[in-house]
Order: structure tokens, then sequence, then C-alpha cells
């Protein structure tokens, strides 16, 4: 289990490190995106959700308060994916379509996050291959 784990913790991590990386190396580019869709102090709002996106990739890869890492994804997913992707909006066939498929990605992202984090806090110091247990105990 120990290993399955581990492997699967190692294959859910790098799509937030790598947009971890855009955040924080493009702000601005990403920041004027941001505001064209409306985010609020768009700047800061990216380069914090940089620091979001690697905080809690790196705690989930490498099982330092892996509990806590997951929910900080969620803390991004959600708010991202009501923001940055509101197909609703859309008067474009095409970019709804686009849209949509971004906010159900990062909807489902969120859900296997909070079931990471519901996993973490709940199985705690008997998950191995991990460098701490979980901040969180909700067994």
């Amino acid at each position: 289990m120990d290993v399955l784990v581990l492997i699967g913790r190692i294959l859910f991590v790098p799509l937030f490190l790598s947009s971890a990386v855009g955040h924080l190396t493009q702000t601005k580019q990403m920041g004027q995106y941001a505001a064209a869709k409306g985010v609020p102090a768009a700047g800061p709002a990216t380069a914090g959700s940089g620091v979001l996106l690697l905080v809690g990739g790196l705690s989930v890869l490498l099982g330092v308060w892996a509990d806590l890492g997951a929910l900080l994804l969620v803390v991004f997913l959600v708010p991202t994916a009501l923001l940055m992707h509101a197909f609703w909006k859309e008067e474009d066939g095409q970019a709804k379509q686009t849209e949509m498929v971004h906010f159900n990605k990062n909807i489902a992202l969120a859900g296997a996050a909070l079931m990471l984090f519901g996993f973490f806090s709940y199985v705690g110091d008997d998950l191995g291959l991990t460098l701490t247990g979980p901040l969180f105990d909700i067994s």
C-alpha cells in the first residue's frame, strides 16, 4: 500500500508543480490574463496561487504534512474553477466548451485532493513513505 500511495502522489503533483513554475516565473503575463477574467488584485493573486501550488504540490509529493498540502490544492482549485473558467459567461460555443472542460478538470482535481486530505488525515502515521505524519487527525 505504501508504494502504491507514493506512486499516486508522484503522478498527482506534476501538474501542480509545473503550474507553480508558470505562476511564479510569468506572474506579469498570467496576472494580466487573470485581470481580463475579472480576478481582483490579479498580480498578487497570481503570485499567491503560485505559492499555494508549490507548497501544496511539494507537501503531497514529499509527504510532509501531505494532508495540509492536499487542502492547499483544494483552496487553489475551487476558486480558480469559479473565477478563471466561468463557462456560463461565455457567448462563443467553442470558448464555452473549452472553459467547461477546464472548469470540470479543476473541480475533479479538487475532489481528488479533498479525498487525499481525508485519506492522509484518517490514516495518520500508519502510512509509510512520508517524511512526516499528517497535521490533522480526523479519525
